[in-house]
């Protein structure tokens, strides 16, 4: 899915006039990297504020209409209002077609309900981690990455090498181990006869 929005170039800074621009419903943000100069901009808030809602925005490649000329980014940062459902300020990341990027991509989870774990032993299972860091060249990048867990059985977890990667994406891992995704935990009763147990509490 390709998003693209608009931005014009902002000669004005500082909290002032950044003050100023949210009144006026626009959105202060910056745009770096790619060895070029920061380039200060302005968004509309309403635009931003609904796209930052779509899963598919934290992890993809965006197109910026910047006064005309498009520019690739990617969403590095983000700041809110502790309390209003306003954003502050966005900080975007230019990308180079050529360049691998390092970004956190959403975990989905897939088949969970038919996994021996849950059918066969009334299990349920528990989410671990719902994001991954990847690296990969922007053509590559994933909105997501399903996690298929039909295979899961009682008592086990998925990790992250367990993970099916598309094309060109390779998992960034820090730290030694390797991590727990997703795993398959009893329910309050007791492990014996857990499937049978379901029928109880009438």
């Amino acid at each position: 899915m390709q998003i693209e929005f608009k931005a014009t170039k902002r000669d004005l800074q500082g909290t002032g006039a950044s003050r100023r621009l949210r009144r006026a419903g626009q959105l202060p943000g910056i745009i770096y990297g790619a060895e070029q100069d920061a380039t200060p901009v302005t968004l509309d808030h309403n635009e931003l504020y609904h796209l930052m809602r779509k899963e598919a925005f934290h992890a993809s490649v965006l197109t910026i209409d910047l006064d005309g000329s498009k520019e690739s980014v990617i969403l590095r940062d983000a700041q809110w209002h502790p309390y209003k459902q306003q954003v502050l300020h966005v900080d975007f990341q230019r990308v180079s077609s050529t360049e691998k990027l390092h970004i956190k991509v959403p975990l989905h989870f897939v088949n969970g309900d038919t996994s021996p774990a849950v059918k066969l032993a009334g299990q349920m299972i528990s989410h671990v981690i719902n994001e991954i860091d990847v690296s990969c060249l922007p053509k590559d990048l994933p909105e997501f990455i399903e996690v298929d867990l039909s295979s899961l059985e009682a008592d086990h977890s998925v990790h992250v090498t367990d993970i099916k990667l598309p094309s060109g994406v390779e998992i960034v891992h820090h730290g030694e181990g390797d991590p727990v995704v997703a795993t398959a935990l009893k329910t309050g009763g007791s492990s014996e006869g857990a499937a049978e147990g379901e029928e109880g509490g009438e």
